[in-house]
């Protein structure tokens, strides 16, 4: 949720939690809120780690910040 009157940074929030549901079937039912946290985890850290994304010209999240800060 972004601050009141700016619209746009929930649609980030919307984009991202789209991914995560398409990409990674996090729109599933689970047996125990373990099972979630475990999946989560994981799909976040793929998310940032190892999926390319074209708007960081096909680096990865943690790529890109990596390649900022040097």
């Amino acid at each position: 949720m972004g601050e009141k009157g700016n619209p746009y940074e929930n649609a980030v929030a919307e984009r991202v939690n789209g991914i995560l549901k398409q990409e990674f079937m996090l729109d599933n039912t689970f047996s125990s809120i373990d099972e979630v946290r475990k999946i989560v985890k994981e799909s976040v850290r793929l998310y940032n780690d190892e999926r390319p994304h074209l708007s960081n010209n096909y680096l990865t999240p943690k790529e890109k910040y990596e390649e900022k800060i040097a």
